[in-house]
């Protein structure tokens, strides 16, 4: 079976590497002259019948220039400023030498030029949104978190960045996902300013070439990145002030000299905060109440390179690194209450824990680049290595005891040590192949992830401590997926544009205990298909219609079946059973001049699954663990509006009405929670003086049912003061964020097995942050969207 599984593999890599037939090409040359000297530095392009740019070079020194394309019909257009423009309908038949093109100069001269138009603040593309940051007042003098707050449909809570309507997002630097999570991911994005981001696009339904994993589409930043002979550095130092404090120092600097470009990041973050957290649980004969106060540690330190390096005029090879080391340590205390049936006090469980954790990644990729010829064919070949360590060790001290009898008390002593070990290797072969038909691009992608995690669990009451085996377990996992895909895009009109896509995944997962000596095998074959339908019916109003399907493949930690211990009555154990959920996307967009976006999204999702609380009432014990339970209808209508009217005042509003309606699954005894949830914000920048900026932030979400849970109203109101010195290259700014403490998720409620559960988690949202942001060198740039090939990996390994 290994031989055959590994010829499959082969016979895989091979048929990626396998190239297409090229398309026969014809070479058009030619000089352009002016008073009877060549000029340099023309642009020459040739263009379709529909106006489509399909080939375009500079002449040289000597005012020469070759053209290749493929037989056919085309315009030739040459231009320069100061120069009338020069066209000429020519037909393509053999390779072809023109006559010299004269260039006419203009008979008056350019003293100046006055741009009166605006530049777009969000595009509405065939398959994403995207939001030009540096387009934006409001987004391009904070970091990048600030960014993200301000684009259209995103929302930001409890260290969860989401799109409205598909759930929680990933996230990706230059089409790379972070390897971060939660509020380590948060405090990475605190400490990028938002003046070394060019663009964040909004994927709700991701093309064929991105994985076919995750629900919650993508959101990719965009760097800028330095021109030809340039450099630039950025310095960002930031204190947040909320019952802890903690300070988060970055460094980016960029280099672009010759055929060399070089980039390095560096981040650490020092500090704590408070995480409260309070759990009640109610069955037919008892109450159990929980308060847990946590001193969440903030440390951590990022490092990311990248350099890029012309082998050639056509080929590029490039290394990038990302290495993360975090110690997310925690001190808890908690308080669990117990009541009888009569509401008197039966138990008081005071349990304190010390939990030493120490997360270590690193991220290899190399990459090669290489453009196939001057009409637009290129082939990407990406290598990448993942490796990512965790260790824990979780010490907590119960005191169990009567009200009634004071001097009864119970003491149980506990460790809980835990590891886990990630490999990741991939590769992926992308091609982009315009032709004059159409503009395609097919790939592929092999990806094998090995897991191995242990687990042990010590009774320390005695000394030395005593190792339980019930609860303490060892678990391997592996996972191969080969995957090929093809996409191809046509402008049919000039209004009208069409893009298909078919992703295919073959994937193989054993998932083995040894404690219990469980193996679970699986092998699944599945296709995703992508439409995209684009229609201009003039400048103001552009339409666009897209379907894709997707998996959501569970991360390896919810995978595996042991126990962790976050007290002496709380634990988390993952379901080996669990299976991939599978959802179908629709969407409509309507942009109307370029201001206004009108959304309206369905989606069915099958074997949804998700975190699934239940208690344990005759142990008083309560455990999170994870299930496929329901099939999910969710939908809703969304507006998003940027006003600009007037230069001492932008705003961004956005106003959304969500839906959902789940049916469980047959073996799941739960109460379904079904209904609706508006959500609405606005985001404003005033201009007190040219360098003195007022920012008042505000959004709000009701109370709402979804899946198995109803959860409370919650908002959040900002307050920010920015001001740049220095000729514009230091930044001060004073935040003051969530004044009212209410964007907390409250009132989490659910109905489990007979068991009525409420949760309010308040991870010190409510702060005041004082950072400062300092730029010097190059402000020249333009967009860099590098990426790794591991991206899905990375996302799945929860880190």
């Amino acid at each position: 079976m290994k031989n055959k599984q590994n010829n499959k593999n082969l016979l895989m890599l091979i048929l990626l590497l396998i190239p297409y037939l090229a398309i026969s090409q014809i070479e058009l040359k030619g000089k352009v002259k002016s008073n009877a000297a060549p000029v340099p530095f023309v642009n020459v392009v040739l263009v379709d019948s529909l106006g489509t740019l399909k080939s375009g070079v500079t002449t040289d020194m000597d005012g020469a220039f070759a053209i290749k394309a493929v037989k056919g019909v085309y315009t030739l257009k040459v231009s320069l400023l100061g120069y009338k423009s020069w066209d000429k309908k020519i037909s393509l038949e053999n390779n072809t030498t023109l006559d010299d093109i004269i260039l006419i100069s203009e008979a008056q001269s350019l003293n100046e030029v006055v741009v009166t138009s605006k530049k777009r603040v969000f595009e509405q593309q065939m398959d994403r949104l995207v939001f030009n940051v540096e387009n934006s007042p409001t987004a391009s003098t904070g970091n990048a978190l600030d960014a993200l707050k301000v684009a259209p449909g995103l929302m930001i809570q409890n260290g969860s960045i989401s799109i409205l309507g598909k759930g929680s997002s990933q996230v990706m630097i230059n089409g790379k996902l972070m390897q971060m999570s939660g509020e380590d991911l948060v405090s990475f994005l605190n400490s990028i300013p938002a003046g070394n981001i060019k663009k964040i696009e909004i994927i709700t339904t991701p093309p064929a070439q991105y994985d076919a994993a995750g629900n919650g589409g993508l959101i990719n930043i965009i760097y800028k990145e330095g021109i030809k002979n340039s450099w630039k550095n950025s310095s960002s130092f930031a204190y947040d002030q909320n019952q802890y404090n903690y300070i988060t120092l970055g460094n980016d600097f960029l280099y672009n000299k010759n055929k060399l470009r070089f980039s390095l990041g560096l981040n650490g973050s020092i500090g704590a905060y408070r995480a409260l957290e309070s759990f009640d649980a109610l069955s037919t004969n008892k109450l159990q109440e929980l308060d847990s106060d946590t001193k969440q540690k903030k440390n951590s330190f990022t490092g990311r390179a990248s350099i890029d390096y012309d082998i050639t005029k056509s080929t590029v090879l490039g290394f990038m690194y990302l290495g993360n080391l975090r110690r997310p340590d925690q001190d808890n205390k908690s308080v669990t209450q117990i009541f009888d049936t009569n509401n008197n006090l039966e138990q008081i469980i005071q349990s304190k824990g010390f939990n030493d954790r120490a997360y270590n990644s690193n991220i290899y990729d190399m990459n090669i680049m290489s453009k196939l010829d001057t009409l637009g064919r290129k082939l990407t070949v990406d290598f990448s290595y993942l490796d990512y360590n965790v260790e824990q060790n979780n010490r907590f001290v119960t005191n169990t005891s009567d009200p009634n009898d004071p001097t009864s008390v119970k003491q149980q002593v506990s460790l809980n040590n835990s590891g886990q070990a990630i490999e990741n290797f991939s590769t992926k072969i992308d091609i982009e192949h315009p032709t004059k038909f159409a503009n395609f691009s097919y790939g592929g992608k092999l990806s094998f992830n090995k897991s191995n995690s242990d687990v042990k669990f010590y009774d320390a009451t005695l000394n030395p401590p005593v190792l339980d085996e019930s609860q303490s377990n060892e678990f391997e996992y592996k996972e191969n997926i080969q995957a090929l895909y093809f996409s191809g895009s046509k402008k049919i009109n000039t209004k009208l544009n069409l893009q298909l896509g078919l992703r295919i995944e073959n994937t193989t997962t054993t998932g083995f205990s040894k404690t219990i000596n469980q193996t679970n095998k699986r092998d699944y074959f599945k296709l995703f298909p992508t439409f995209y339908l684009s229609y201009n019916s003039n400048d103001n109003n552009n339409f666009v219609v897209n379907y894709g399907r997707r998996i959501n493949r569970p991360g390896f930690n919810d995978l595996n079946p042991y126990r962790f211990y976050l007290n002496n009555n709380s634990y988390s154990v993952g379901n080996p059973f669990l299976q991939p959920s599978f959802s179908d996307n629709f969407d409509f967009t309507h942009t109307f001049k370029k201001k206004l976006s009108s959304n309206v999204f369905f989606r069915i999702t099958n074997d949804n699954y998700g975190i699934f609380f239940t208690t344990d009432v005759v142990n008083d014990i309560q455990v999170i663990t994870r299930k496929n339970y329901s099939k999910e209808y969710y939908y809703g209508i969304s507006e998003t509006y940027t006003f600009d009217k007037y230069s001492w005042w932008t705003s961004q509003n956005s106003v959304s009405v969500l839906g959902s309606k789940t049916t469980l699954l047959d073996n799941i005894n739960a109460e379904v929670q079904n209904g609706t949830r508006f959500y609405f914000s606005t985001n404003n920048t005033f201009s007190l003086t040219k360098t003195t900026k007022l920012e008042v932030n505000y959004w709000y979400s009701s109370k709402y049912k979804r899946g198995l849970y109803e959860n409370g109203q919650s908002s959040s109101f900002d307050i920010g003061f920015r001001q740049n010195v220095l000729k514009d290259d230091l930044k001060i700014v004073l935040l003051f964020t969530d004044i009212f403490n209410k964007s907390y998720l409250n009132n989490n409620r659910s109905v489990v097995n007979g068991v009525e559960q409420v949760g309010n988690f308040n991870y010190s949202n409510r702060f005041a942050r004082l950072s400062l942001l300092y730029s010097f060198g190059s402000k020249k740039v333009k967009a860099d969207n590098k990426k790794f090939g591991n991206e899905e990996e990375q996302r799945r390994s929860g880190i």
